[in-house]
């Protein structure tokens, strides 16, 4: 049915609005009247939207099997996912196999993902199970993820950082990402493509290229710049083509991507998730977490990876009690807006050539519509919170750091191999092999950013005098005079700012960023590209977000503001992939295939 009567769509009100009351209730009784006309306004005007969009777009997928309705891939959350397997709706096993047939539906195309793991599906059967053997272990249960092709696990598939260098080598045993997802019963369903080295080999290549991979698109516009470096979990996410995908960031490589496609990306505070066995750049900037489709559900995932890990000693610095983390998806609260002084840095990111370009319409967006939400949402609004250090950084202080660093972290990396074909022990290996195998594409794909690193440091690493007095400054201006300075100086619980400029602070000083869906492109947008000149990075449709973001550790406060500026927006159902990008493969379609089939049919 393509459009619903009147009287359906009556119903759908009023059965909306019983349980939002129902839902909201304990919220509702500290909301003034005008916040409680504000909320309920959001959140029916959102589900209008969604019915329609819902009810225009189903006409082309299959949900439902004689009446009975399956979620759609495309927006299931991790509790739609836990109610139908435990109802028996479906399993895990047919979650595999839908997520694989959504893959081949469009991976030729978009090159999201590089490899699949030839035993997810054994892995699926036996979390089904031991679910039907009473045994579950957690949110996460028998729910395929995917994970970025620079997380080591110790299984039939690579970990490459899309480089041939890498191709066929094998590591000691699960890294700690790997071991925990396992841990929550998770399946990794496969490795996503990423922009080659995670962004940090060439200085004319493109976000989401590498050598094994591909180049990755965005799911939004033609030839969409997808962002990087984590730009195949960025548009697995998106699409459903998994329930939701582990990135890497080290200066925006999660929430970049997450802007481009759409998505909620939570990069963590440096220690908070393990980099063990995962291909680094920067130890004091890299860190894993999740890039899903609403907040809760990236909340459940990050819940499942944090926490110490022996192999990271970065974790140790974890500050809560025992090494515990805070529950992250309790944290997700209507009301988390309510009463908090929230920044705005207005020197990162707003000047008149910004206004004046496409990038103007992302500004708008933010001051016309993103800080009225969160007004009446009860936040209190702190204009001008500047932070100096960000217009007197040194331009070389943070390529020092990160050659630096990973002189020596790759070459920690490599020593941990346990069989590594092609014999690279350092990164001049490592450039050596690339300069000279012609799959990856050098010269015409340059390995700069390696040359300055070795030319830069003269075989020397990151223990050099230079090298720390670099970090230090670093950390100087992102924190006194950046972001912990403004929270300290103004009395703030957050910041905030369009994500296209949140991440470069945050990564000096190893502090958390949360990026949610805020907008699109408008119509008129001029389309613009890359700098290679091949990939569109503005044009009509192409989604951008708001970034939350505060000191180390802040991660719970974050989600909940973050979910609550989500719960009133909605705007990841409002903006919408070009349908051709869209897998046709539906979980019910997958589902019925094997009834027939096990009824002989």
């Amino acid at each position: 049915m393509k459009y619903l009567s009147h009287t359906s769509a009556l119903l759908l009100f009023a059965a909306f609005a019983v349980c939002w009351l129902w839902t909201n209730w304990e919220d509702l009784g500290s909301l003034s009247t005008d916040e409680m006309k504000v909320s309920l306004l959001w959140s029916l005007t959102t589900f209008t939207f969604g019915v329609l969009t819902s009810a225009q777009s189903s006409c082309n997928t299959t949900t439902s099997i004689n009446g009975t309705p399956f979620p759609s891939l495309l927006d299931v959350t991790a509790e739609d996912l836990a109610i139908g397997l435990e109802s028996g709706l479906f399993t895990s096993a047919d979650l595999v196999n839908a997520y694989i047939a959504r893959i081949s539906d469009v991976n030729d195309t978009l090159r999201a993902v590089t490899q699949l793991n030839p035993d997810a599906l054994s892995i699926a059967q036996r979390l089904d199970a031991e679910r039907a053997n009473g045994v579950v272990r957690g949110p996460l249960h028998g729910i395929p993820i995917l994970i970025k092709n620079n997380i080591g696990t110790n299984d039939s598939m690579d970990n490459t950082a899309g480089s041939y260098a890498l191709a066929g080598a094998k590591i000691p045993r699960d890294s700690t990402m790997a071991a925990k997802l396992r841990k929550a019963g998770a399946v990794i369903l496969g490795k996503t493509n990423l922009s080659q080295w995670a962004n940090f080999r060439s200085d004319n290549s493109s976000s989401g290229w590498s050598a094994i991979g591909g180049q990755v698109i965005g799911a939004y516009f033609p030839e969409q710049d997808p962002s990087g470096s984590s730009s195949g979990s960025g548009v697995a996410s998106s699409l459903g083509l998994a329930f939701a995908a582990l990135g890497s960031e080290t200066d925006g490589s999660i929430i970049s991507p997450a802007d481009a496609s759409n998505l909620v990306g939570i990069k963590p505070t440096v220690g908070l998730t393990s980099r063990d066995l995962v291909i680094p750049i920067s130890e004091h900037q890299d860190t894993v977490g999740p890039m899903a489709r609403t907040v809760k559900d990236a909340a459940y995932i990050l819940s499942a990876i944090a926490g110490y890990s022996p192999y990271d000693n970065y974790t140790s610095a974890i500050p809560f009690p025992n090494h515990t983390v805070p529950d992250y998806v309790a944290a997700c609260n209507f009301s988390a807006l309510r009463g908090k002084r929230i920044g705005i840095p207005r020197n990162v990111f707003d000047s008149s050539d910004i206004r004046q370009s496409a990038y103007g319409a992302i500004l708008s967006t933010f001051d016309n519509y993103a800080l009225p939400v969160l007004r009446a949402a009860g936040a209190i609004i702190v204009e001008n919170t500047t932070w100096p250090g960000y217009d007197i950084e040194p331009v070389n202080r943070t390529s020092v750091v990160l050659d630096g660093d990973f002189i020596s972290d790759l070459a920690n990396y490599l020593s941990q191999l346990t069989y590594n074909p092609q014999n690279v022990t350092s990164l001049s290996d490592v450039r050596e092999f690339t300069q000279s195998y012609p799959l990856e594409d050098y010269p015409d794909r340059d390995t700069g950013v390696w040359d300055q690193a070795l030319d830069y440091f003269h075989g020397l690493n990151n223990t050099t005098p230079e090298f720390w007095g670099n970090y230090t400054l670093g950390l100087k201006l992102a924190g006194p005079q950046g972001i912990t300075g403004s929270m300290k100086n103004h009395s703030l619980d957050a910041l905030v700012m369009p994500t296209l400029f949140a991440s470069h602070f945050p990564a000096i000083l190893g502090s958390p960023v949360i990026s949610v869906p805020m907008g699109s492109y408008p119509e008129g947008t001029e389309v613009t590209q890359n700098g290679r000149g091949d990939l569109n990075q503005t044009g009509v449709g192409i989604p951008f977000g708001i970034a939350f973001l505060a000191e180390r550790w802040s991660e719970e406060r974050l989600v909940g503001m973050a979910y609550a500026f989500e719960q009133r927006t909605m705007v990841r159902g409002r903006v919408l992939p070009l349908a051709g990008n869209v897998p046709s493969t539906e979980l019910a379609d997958v589902v019925s295939l094997r009834r027939k089939r096990e009824v002989g049919l």
